[in-house]
């Protein structure tokens, strides 16, 4: 099957036989994006539809794409992701992004549900009180990354002392440790959604650490990176390549 007949298979099974709006004003411009992200990069690499959607979500919710997130929000549910499991992949984003940004996401996410009567607020995936949340963050920090964690905190300065904290507390304890997803999904996530917002490739160095401890392979982490070009462009995607390839060589 050429990657025409492909596109359209998979935005079939995606969208449903709805026909992008931009078909009116720009064809041209919509056949190269819709063979290329349906016809390639969606087969390229080793990861399931739902893995790809996820992906999708998490990038298009940093990039603040509004409109296309709440469309990919449908073709989610459309390829067997939970409500939980959307909800939970744009709530991973929150620690990166901000939570504004995660709002507006989350806002197109809860409309989305509405016109689909999925009711509202889903199930709880919180694991963690106020008495264990920098307890339980600080173990999954340190299963991800190691006994650097350890050390970080203890020379850190002690007016910046807090700033650590919150990362074991927080993004880790308030988010790591929920349900839903997975710590290899969560990890996974991570490393695509500092691979887009550009700027930050100390973080994606790290998360290609956490990602290779964890479980996910390099060919893994190529795939969600491929996966991730259509809604970044090159530029970020080749930086997170190049960081890839600096924690894993090639042999």
């Amino acid at each position: 099957m050429d990657r025409v007949e492909k596109s359209k298979e998979k935005y079939k099974q995606l969208f449903g036989n709805g026909v992008p709006a931009a078909y009116a004003t720009d064809p041209d411009f919509q056949d190269i994006l819709s063979y290329f992200i349906f016809g390639e990069v969606f087969s390229q690499g080793n990861l399931d539809d739902k893995q790809c959607e996820l992906i999708t979500l998490v990038v298009l919710a940093a990039n603040q794409t509004l409109p296309q997130l709440k469309a990919h929000v449908g073709a989610a549910l459309n390829v067997g992701l939970t409500p939980v499991e959307i909800k939970e992949a744009v709530y991973q984003c929150a620690p990166y992004i901000g939570f504004p940004k995660t709002l507006n996401a989350l806002n197109e996410v809860n409309d989305v549900f509405k016109e689909k009567n999925i009711a509202l607020p889903i199930e709880s995936q919180k694991t963690v009180t106020e008495d264990n949340r920098f307890e339980k963050g600080f173990a999954v920090q340190t299963e991800i990354f190691g006994d650097v964690i350890k050390r970080m905190q203890e020379s850190a300065p002690a007016n910046q002392k807090h700033i650590q904290e919150y990362l074991s507390a927080f993004c880790f304890g308030d988010f790591y440790t929920r349900g839903g997803l997975d710590l290899k999904t969560r990890e996974l996530l991570t490393l695509c959604i500092v691979s887009a917002l550009g700027g930050a490739e100390g973080q994606v160095k790290a998360h290609v650490q956490g990602n290779k401890n964890v479980g996910n392979d390099k060919e893994t982490m190529i795939a969600a990176i491929t996966h991730c070009l259509p809604y970044m462009g090159f530029p970020r995607t080749l930086n997170a390549l190049a960081c890839v390839n600096e924690i894993i060589p090639e042999k």
